[in-house]
């Protein structure tokens, strides 16, 4: 299965029971399709911005962690206070066996999380607020969830930022005081393999 087709297959799950289902089924296949036959770069990315903003020593969330390549990547920039979360066991034990997280847990994006107020110095999301995925109101939760002058790093495909309500909830939260933007770039999102849709990371302290 190409990546187009993969992508719409997993775009196209009609609930989170058949995204989870779906994950599953792709987690053994994940790591090599995405860093071998696509090289991809958010991973990199994402954790360039982390060490721009973050303390080695904060307590971070990586909010639908997938098999931890992003976390893998955050470890290796020596980041050692890591929590994962993600809706597939699947996935999960592939990022377990990284050994890179202190913690995981099976959380779902959109419902209420399972952590106190002010719990993080960082969260850190990749891939996950796009098309039958995490909606715009998953923001609220991570914002409660990250400590005051914490950082909120995400990577969205362009294509879903005004589609599914994020240019607006984004701004709310800014309105509301909740959090301030401090960057924001485009970015490719394969080295191997053109994609017809490119990516924006975002980066956000909280108020």
């Amino acid at each position: 299965m190409d990546e187009k087709d993969r992508l719409k297959w997993i775009y196209s799950s009609k609930d989170n029971r058949e995204l989870c289902e779906r994950y599953n089924r792709w987690a053994k296949d994940y790591d090599s399709e995405l860093e071998e036959d696509y090289g991809w770069l958010a991973p990199q990315i994402v954790t360039g911005c982390v060490t721009k903003y973050v303390p080695k020593e904060a307590r971070i969330l990586e909010a639908g962690a997938g098999t931890g390549l992003v976390g893998q990547c955050l470890y290796h920039g020596g980041y050692r206070n890591l929590v994962a979360i993600d809706l597939s066991e699947g996935m999960l034990e592939k990022a377990r066996d990284k050994k890179v997280y202190g913690e995981l847990y099976q959380m779902v994006l959109g419902e209420s999380l399972a952590f106190p107020d002010d719990s993080f110095e960082a969260v850190v999301c990749v891939g996950v607020f796009s098309f039958g995925h995490a909606p715009a109101s998953s923001l609220d939760e991570l914002v409660r969830i990250t400590k005051p002058k914490g950082h909120i790093i995400f990577s969205q495909r362009s294509d879903a930022h005004a589609a599914l309500g994020f240019k607006e909830r984004q701004a709310e939260l800014e309105s509301a005081g909740r959090w301030k933007l401090v960057e924001s770039d485009s970015h490719r999102a394969f080295s191997k393999q053109e994609s017809d849709a490119s990516r924006q990371v975002w980066v956000y302290q909280v108020m």
